[in-house]
Order: C-alpha cells, then sequence, then structure tokens
C-alpha cells in the first residue's frame, strides 16, 4: 500500500513516513500537483500557522487537486494544522479560506477554563481521546482501534470545529471544555492530535486508515 504524503513546506514530514512505514505502507513525499492527482490515498499533515499553510498549497497548485481527490472518494487523513485546513475557513491572524471538506470554523482556544481562570495555551501534551456526538466508542470510525480515554500528544493553539455534529468523531477536555480532536466526512479524515507521535494508540489509528483505503 503506498500513501501519498503531501509536502508544502510546513510539517514534520520524517515522523510521519516513519510511523507510516512502522505499519507496513509505503510512502511518497511530493508537492507535485500531478502525483497528488494520481494518488490512492493522501496525508497531509502539517505545523504552523493556518494561513501559511493554504499558501503553500496554493503557490504548488495542490488546493484544487486536493479537492478533486476528496470529491472523488479517495482516503484523506488531515493531520494538526492538516486537519484545520480540511474545514471551511479559520480565525488565526485575520479570516482564510481553508479546503472546505469539512464543514466548520477553525477558532482560538480559550485562554481560560470554564471557572475563568487563565490556562495555556498553546495546549502542549497528552489527553484522552472520548467519544463524542453521542457515540459510547469509536466503532465504525478510523478511531476503531483506539480505546476511550486513552492518550494522544495534541500541539495546538486553535481548534478545527464541525458545523455538523455527527461530523465530530471525538474530543479531549481542555480547561473543563469538550475540544475536537478528530472529525470526518466520508473518507475525509482529521485528527487534531498527532498520531504518529501518540505511541500504541496513534499506530492503531493509521493502520485503521490503512484498512479504509484498502477497501
Amino acid at each position: 500500500m503506498k500513501v501519498t504524503v503531501i509536502d508544502y513546506g510546513l510539517s514534520n514530514l520524517r515522523s510521519v513516513q516513519n510511523a507510516f512505514a512502522h505499519c507496513g505502507a509505503e510512502t511518497l513525499l511530493t508537492g507535485d500537483a500531478a502525483a497528488v492527482q494520481a494518488a490512492d490515498a493522501l496525508v497531509l499533515p502539517g505545523v504552523g500557522a493556518f494561513r501559511d499553510g493554504m499558501a503553500g498549497l496554493r503557490r504548488l497548485g495542490l488546493v484544487e487537486p486536493i479537492r478533486r481527490k476528496a470529491a472523488a472518494g479517495t482516503p484523506l487523513l488531515g493531520i494538526c494544522l492538516g486537519m484545520q485546513m480540511l474545514f471551511d475557513a479559520s480565525e488565526e491572524f485575520g479570516e482564510y479560506e481553508g479546503l472546505g471538506l469539512i464543514h466548520g470554523r477553525v477558532t482560538r482556544l480559550p485562554g481560560t477554563d470554564v471557572r475563568g481562570v487563565p490556562q495555556r495555551v498553546p495546549h502542549i501534551g497528552w489527553a484522552p481521546l472520548l467519544p463524542a456526538d453521542g457515540r459510547t466508542d469509536f466503532a465504525g470510525t478510523v478511531l476503531a482501534g483506539a480505546a476511550p480515554e486513552q492518550e494522544c500528544y495534541f500541539i495546538h493553539s486553535y481548534e478545527a470545529k464541525p458545523a455538523d455534529p455527527a461530523d465530530r468523531l471525538a474530543d479531549t477536555l481542555y480547561g473543563g471544555r469538550p475540544v475536537c480532536a478528530a472529525a470526518a466526512r466520508g473518507a475525509v479524515v482529521g485528527c487534531q492530535f498527532h498520531p504518529e507521535k501518540s505511541g500504541p494508540v496513534g499506530l492503531a489509528i493509521l493502520r485503521q486508515f490503512l484498512n479504509i483505503c484498502q477497501k
């Protein structure tokens, strides 16, 4: 199985490639639009600002190829900033348009907890995955290999919020508030956490994504 990892200049690509290799998948690292258009499965990783990420995709002519592949049902996994760019828009450093593959917006994490006490932003560290939208587990989703409350590794200051609650797969708690940790619409899946840095649970999620790619 070959997974195409999109390189637009803003991500820790080696850790993503190593994680997929550990799961037995070959990866192609590319920023070429034709290679993206020919891919059987896509991963959009990312670290940094939404504005810069979308600018990188536009500079390489990747926005429309990614949208076309998603519309055709090609499996697509967005990681961290990659997940945020799957959404309609972000308010980070202004108002910026995203890929529009999962409807919703990217908004800043609150600077206070539910009691009004200041909390640290960005959120960096381990936090448990909690089933969202009334689910009791992750059965039937890309998170099927994870048990509720297993911990994953997060680094972010903004939350990607799906407009439709049914698109919300998992939450974590930050300052006593539920914060979207994973979302999906069809074959498009986003993880706000880093599966490649999250140990056995992260690898289980990548394996489940590979299973979806092979169907």
